[in-house]
């Protein structure tokens, strides 16, 4: 029996009287793109607030590798491979890009991470440390084209190269699996198709699998391997792009 790369199972959660998701199951295949589509207030979100240990579930299993990811905490699931965007930026504005993304490095760091981007002197082994972890997100820095972002305070980007920090700091994670929740939120057209490209090397030259929430459909429909849609928390329909958007 091939176990999933994935999956949730009659996962439920409620809060006071409301419930959120109801029962609801899915698996993601390795290496994919899966979206998840719904109307405002489906329960897209608290599916990942779920993944990620921000929620508790009431019932249900979360499984990734075939570990179960009930009852971990967000810096636990972090460890195990699984990163995280959000609707609203939740950045360091007064920071650079270079400082934002190794703030994304940080479970990787054995040193203090006030002595990794807080002093011009450094102890030889954090010293030694920060270029490890500078070639890493220089790598992450090349392949997102900020460049000429690099050192920067992110308050000074336009809003569409904040997008991009906040994914690039995601990557600093070297995760296995990028939850994006609503990427392309706030975007013009031509900064969406840029974000699709992105996405796409994400999964393609990365190898990441990718779970995705989105409102755009074009959006959705150009990029996914497979849809998921769900309201009021319970599956409606779940196939290819085309069975799903039909």
């Amino acid at each position: 029996m091939t176990i999933p790369f994935f999956e949730i199972k009659n996962l439920s959660k409620s809060f006071g009287g409301l419930t959120a998701i109801d029962q609801l199951s899915f698996q993601v295949e390795r290496n994919t793109i899966f979206s998840i589509i719904g109307p405002n207030g489906a329960g897209k979100s608290t599916i990942f607030n779920c993944i990620n240990g921000l929620y508790k579930p009431e019932e249900g299993e979360i499984n990734f590798k075939g570990q179960s990811l009930r009852g971990f905490r967000p810096d636990q699931v972090a460890k195990k491979g699984i990163a995280r965007t959000f609707q609203n930026l939740e950045l360091f504005a007064h920071m650079s890009t270079m400082d934002n993304l190794l703030l994304g490095r940080h479970l990787h760091m054995k040193a203090p991470i006030w002595q990794l981007i807080g002093l011009s002197i450094k102890p030889l082994k954090a010293a030694k440390e920060e270029i490890h972890h500078r070639q890493k997100v220089e790598e992450i820095i090349d392949f997102l084209e900020l460049q000429s972002a690099r050192n920067q305070f992110v308050s000074a980007l336009p809003y569409g190269k904040q997008k991009l920090v906040e994914l690039g700091r995601a990557l600093a994670l070297d995760p296995e699996l990028l939850l994006l929740d609503e990427p392309a939120a706030g975007l013009n057209q031509e900064e969406r198709e840029e974000m699709v490209f992105w996405i796409k090397d994400i999964r393609n030259h990365l190898v990441i699998t990718v779970i995705l929430i989105e409102h755009n459909m074009q959006m959705v429909s150009s990029i996914s391997d497979r849809i998921l849609a769900i309201n009021f928390g319970k599956k409606l329909v779940e196939g290819t792009a085309k069975e799903v958007l039909n």
